[in-house]
């Protein structure tokens, strides 16, 4: 029978995987039918999924998975940057640990070639909870596998198939580090990475809407005055060439 947990679970993995985008709508009923369950069922993982910031819902309008804003994926990279480079100072990968991190990113070098750009974006993601795992912490696996999901929703409206392999190189680039035993280089490789995710999003630059609609709320005459004054002073005539015999050059 499935459970809510399985509903929530497979909604995130969806996200990870650009089949769900920011701000598509989930409607219960729906759900509820591809999942062959009770609406409750659906409502109680909807509900789980606002608390770890996956969806947003509405009163009269439903339940949506989030749109971030640049401030609040500042934030949750921010979040990141501090959990993972943490992991790293505190905890050294054994050879199994490292042998799996190794293979996750050949799977992601695989994946750049693929025409399927929801398992690349996967696989880069899942890249940072594999390394939370591989480093035995499952709870902090778990905070970003969530914060993960939130920034691959920013990733996959400004993320180019050039930044992702950009990404992927900076993944290999750590487990060379800690392959060499070198924890340090690891955590500081990891902080160049987390820490230019502006660079590599370039995200528009948001605006204040009210602003916004007190500029296209102006009166139209305000408008045409300041045209006015700005129009420029017509260029007259001089004197000596107003009065230049015909036929000479003054």
């Amino acid at each position: 029978m499935t459970s809510p947990t399985d509903i929530s679970a497979r909604i995130l993995e969806s996200i990870l995987a650009r089949r769900l985008l920011p701000g598509a709508r989930l409607g219960e009923q729906q759900l509820a039918t591809v999942f062959d369950c009770s609406r409750t069922l659906v409502r109680e993982a909807l509900t789980a999924l606002a608390v770890r910031g996956i969806v947003v819902v509405s009163a009269r309008r439903g339940w949506f998975v989030v749109e971030l804003s640049k401030q609040e994926a500042r934030e949750a990279f921010e979040a990141r940057l501090v959990i993972e480079t943490g992991l790293l100072r505190r905890r050294r990968p054994d050879a199994a640990a490292l042998r799996r991190l190794r293979e996750h990113v050949g799977r992601q070098f695989a994946a750049l070639d693929d025409s399927d750009p929801g398992a690349r974006s996967f696989l880069l993601g899942d890249f940072h909870v594999c390394l939370a795992q591989s480093l035995g912490n499952g709870i902090l696996a778990q905070a970003l596998r969530d914060l993960t999901a939130r920034t691959t929703l920013v990733a996959m409206r400004f993320q180019s198939a050039h930044d992702a392999r950009r990404s992927c190189e900076e993944h290999a680039s750590i487990v060379e580090a800690l392959q060499a035993g070198d924890m340090p280089l690891a955590e500081s490789r990891m902080a160049h990475h987390l820490d230019t995710w502006e660079a590599k999003l370039p995200m528009p630059v948001e605006t204040d809407p009210v602003e916004q609609l007190r500029q296209a709320l102006r009166p139209v005459d305000q408008m045409a005055s300041n045209l006015h004054t700005r129009m420029p002073t017509p260029v007259r005539p001089s004197q000596s060439k107003r009065h230049a015999p015909f036929g000479t050059t003054p």
